[in-house]
């Protein structure tokens, strides 16, 4: 990674930052709840990837369409969240992977 490439990601990032900074207060604030609960849980990759940049979309959606934030995700964030990552390699996995065992599985 050159700096170039360092220059443009936090250029990307502000602009992100921008658009959530421009949701209504509930929206945002549900954002950065789901934005920390996915740093500790989600997928690898998740900072550079299109699944922040996809909620704020959805979000803005939801925001034009007059929808309280609740109304789109329902009252429990984290399972919202777990849904949107099922099927990624999550660094929960890779751990598991670094310690000998498969991910989803149990210890005998």
């Amino acid at each position: 990674m050159g700096i170039q490439d360092i220059i443009e990601g936090k250029k990307q990032w502000r602009e992100h930052v921008a658009r959530v900074k421009a949701l209504p207060p509930d929206y945002w604030i549900v954002y950065k709840e789901m934005q920390k609960y996915l740093f500790k849980v989600g997928p690898v990759g998740l900072s550079d990837g299109p699944l922040l940049p996809e909620i704020v979309d959805f979000f803005e959606e939801g925001a034009a369409s007059g929808k309280g934030v609740l109304e789109l995700i329902g009252t429990d964030v984290a399972a919202f969240c777990d849904d949107l990552v099922k099927d990624s390699r999550t660094y929960a996995d890779v751990y598991q992977e670094s310690i000998g065992g498969a991910p989803g599985t149990a210890e005998k």
